[in-house]
């Protein structure tokens, strides 16, 4: 059985020089956290390199040595600058083969659509020892080799490779959430906050200001993995809210 007190941590890997460049804005980061979260897994960093190997190469075997799992997304297409197979299995240090399992999807998957060319065919290129990962989507499969899980830079298509995923990895308890908005500086309330989070172990609290209709205000994300807990540091912040002549609005503002 999983210990609840474990703490599951992940890393997403995005790559791409168009998402650096600004052309492209990534959608991915969202989706794959919130996944994750349903699964027991915190997403703990987020990287974004460029399509260069050595970059690539550094940032993989970095993140998947400190995190219980490595996502990445992009990449893995059937141009010239999907370079991310060739990186993962130069940091894994093995070979790229291609995996007749994604072979035979991508066959089937082509056959009306021109056939299975070279290009088409670099989509069931593999690092060798690794596994695929569903892809209902638009046939050629992801990619799982030890912690590390490379994924289709295009969000729709990632989504359908998390629910191919969903239920398979280990995690701990999911993180619940509640919102607490009022119109405060943060500045004002920042003992209350310190506070509030130091007398609830297990409760973090975020919180995140804006301004609004002329006035500043902020949102508290108060996060936790048992439910009491986090009902219990809740009502503990808007009764302090309260108390200091401030609105305790339920959900946010």
């Amino acid at each position: 059985m999983t210990e609840p007190s474990r703490i599951w941590k992940a890393a997403l890997l995005v790559i791409g020089d168009e998402i650096l460049s600004g052309r492209t804005q990534d959608k991915n980061v969202a989706q794959v956290a919130t996944w994750l979260n349903v699964q027991g897994i915190r997403l703990s960093e987020v990287r974004v390199v460029a399509d260069d190997t050595a970059a690539i190469v550094e940032a993989v075997n970095a993140l998947r040595a400190r995190n219980d799992y490595l996502f990445t997304t992009g990449g893995i297409g059937p141009t010239h600058d999907d370079i991310t197979v060739d990186a993962v299995a130069e940091a894994f240090g093995v070979g790229v083969v291609i995996h007749p399992e994604a072979r035979a999807i991508l066959e089937r998957y082509y056959e009306p659509r021109g056939g299975l060319n070279e290009a088409r065919l670099r989509m069931a290129r593999v690092p060798e020892g690794a596994e695929l990962i569903p892809n209902r989507m638009s046939g050629a499969p992801g990619i799982q080799i030890g912690n590390v899980y490379l994924m289709a830079g295009v969000p729709s298509i990632t989504a359908g490779m998390l629910d191919a995923l969903t239920g398979s990895l280990e995690g701990g308890l999911p993180v619940l959430s509640q919102t607490i908005g009022s119109w405060v500086q943060e500045s004002e309330i920042a003992d209350l906050l310190r506070k509030t989070e130091q007398d609830h172990d297990g409760c973090a609290i975020g919180s995140y200001p804006f301004f609004r209709e002329g006035r500043v205000g902020a949102n508290f994300v108060v996060r936790s993995t048992d439910a009491a807990v986090l009902e219990a540091c809740c009502d503990a912040l808007s009764t302090g809210l309260r108390a200091l002549g401030r609105e305790a609005v339920p959900g946010g503002v």
